[in-house]
């Protein structure tokens, strides 16, 4: 950030006052500018014995496997987005949302928010974001054309789970590194 958004005049990384870590301050009119991390939500839509994926049509991870998901909105919920989302995506409405999965990535400042879901009457479409939408089986699932480690874990958790017939509880992740987890 260089300038501020509430004056215009030039900011400079300082530590405000009663805080413990750099902000942009604008030197004029005082305003200190917070950057937060962003918050993804998304979707893992399944449709009797298969999950919903979308191969994506935008950057990053162009052609690549995912789950339906993106950044979440203003004035909207968790769950609220995440089936905005899946409907952007893939044009599948979604029901019994039940939060499935978070994840920590501060290496990026980003938190991912994947809900399990169920995709109403299995309808789905090609969403302007995605090249194509497709249910896929366990065994079909494209794992090394996915976009994202989260996705990967996801989906390898969500099998699991489902073959343990023990239910699907709620996780938490911390991403360490690209790839690793704490």
């Amino acid at each position: 950030m260089k300038f501020c958004s509430a004056c215009g005049h030039e900011v400079q990384l300082q530590i405000p006052d009663n805080d413990d870590r750099e902000r942009h301050v604008c030197g004029h009119c005082k305003t200190i500018h917070y950057s937060n991390p962003k918050v993804i939500v998304g979707c893992l839509p399944v449709w009797e014995d298969k999950v919903l994926l979308c191969k994506r049509a935008i950057e990053p991870r162009y052609g690549k496997w995912t789950l339906p998901a993106g950044f979440m909105e203003n004035r909207e919920t968790t769950s609220q987005g995440a089936a905005r989302e899946t409907w952007e995506e893939a044009r599948a409405k979604v029901s019994n949302l039940s939060l499935y999965y978070l994840f920590d990535v501060p290496a990026i400042d980003q938190v991912y928010l994947f809900y399990l879901s169920e995709v109403e009457k299995g309808e789905f479409g090609i969403g302007p974001e995605s090249l194509e939408c497709r249910l896929f089986t366990e065994a079909e699932i494209p794992w090394q054309e996915l976009a994202f480690p989260v996705v990967v874990e996801t989906l390898k958790t969500y099998f699991s789970d489902r073959a343990s017939g023990t239910g699907f509880p709620m996780r938490v992740d911390t991403v360490i590194r690209h790839g690793k987890r704490e």
